[in-house]
């Protein structure tokens, strides 16, 4: 049996802490996951899918999907704090290839089986790519949504890299995160700085589909103020963004199909208003993995997991293989 630990009153010491109320396991390093389960009993199941979140949001995120589906499909879902995130203990020794062990130990501990389906919003698609890598034969299926891109990625021609104005900003932010923490703690904390309730009304970060989106949902708490003055919340973040845009030790356009021949079962879901992730970069990488299935949504921003009805059809493309005309574009373009 998995060493679950439900309504667990534990801290890690301060009195500040709240109490751990969500099932944790215990990987092998000693670390506790905090993980939520919805849909279908896990044993009446005959899809068990473990959805990453994104950066600066948890195992609470949404992600909408009509209850007829889910009991039509029997679909088991599966969804943890990633190491820092919630209720789960950090990892400082965090790499782009411990997110996808962290994964299949999840998986392992709960006995959800040999194969299981893997959908990352986000910046958490990069477990996403490292489960491609590290553990491809556990994939029963893979969807990522507006996938983080790392420009370090060799595959990418100089030509696109430079016409991104975004690069030039990651690239400064990796440098102030990784050599002067102190001052970007200082930076993020101050009065003047914009706060995520005025930067979610920004048409500079994102479109008026994502801004509608906004007014629904819970937005993005972890990253208030109030919540990166505290150290921990801060290193979390910190950490996950230099893994994120580090070097990842391989570049995802080197890998192969992980799946039989002339079977996809690899998505990524783009919105072509996004203006956090280009959607050009998306395109090149559909055009070198062509077993990747592509699908951009014409007047989509960043958020299209919130958007009505798009996790429906994200399923429905995954588990079923229907063919979305509606989001299907060219990456020849």
């Amino acid at each position: 049996m998995a060493p679950q630990l439900p309504n667990l009153q534990e801290t890690d010491g301060s009195p500040e802490d709240p109490p751990v109320k969500s099932p944790r396991v215990k990987l092998s390093d000693g670390r506790y996951l905090a993980y939520r389960e919805r849909g279908v009993p896990k044993a009446k199941s005959n899809c068990k899918i473990i959805i990453v979140h994104g950066f600066g949001s948890s195992k609470e995120m949404n992600f909408q999907v009509p209850q007829e589906l889910i009991e039509e499909l029997r679909i088991y879902f599966l969804l943890y704090d990633r190491a820092g995130y919630g209720e789960s203990d950090p990892n400082p020794r965090r790499t782009v290839k411990s997110e996808a062990l962290d994964i299949e130990e999840l998986a392992d501990q709960l006995q959800i089986g040999p194969k299981f389906y893997v959908i990352g919003i986000s910046m958490g698609s990069y477990p996403i790519w490292s489960c491609l890598k590290y553990i491809p034969e556990r994939l029963a299926g893979v969807a990522m949504v507006v996938p983080v891109i790392n420009y370090r990625w060799p595959s990418f021609p100089d030509s696109l890299k430079r016409e991104d104005y975004r690069r030039t900003f990651v690239k400064l932010l990796y440098w102030i995160a990784k050599y002067t923490p102190r001052l970007l703690h200082w930076w993020v904390t101050q009065k003047w700085f914009p706060s995520p309730s005025v930067m979610e009304k920004k048409l500079e970060f994102f479109n008026k589909r994502d801004i509608e989106a906004l007014k629904k949902t819970e937005g993005f708490p972890m990253l208030t103020k109030e919540r990166l003055r505290e150290r921990c919340v801060f290193d979390t973040l910190r950490n996950d963004f230099l893994v994120c845009y580090g070097d990842w030790g391989f570049d995802p356009m080197d890998l192969s199909n992980p799946f039989p021949p002339n079977e996809s079962c690899v998505h990524i879901w783009q919105g072509s208003e996004d203006k956090v992730v280009p959607y050009e970069l998306q395109r090149c990488i559909s055009r070198k993995l062509p077993w990747i299935q592509y699908h951009e949504v014409s007047d989509g921003g960043h958020l299209l997991v919130h958007y009505s009805g798009l996790c429906e059809s994200i399923l429905r493309a995954m588990l079923l293989g229907e063919e979305l005309l509606l989001y299907r574009t060219s990456a020849d373009n």
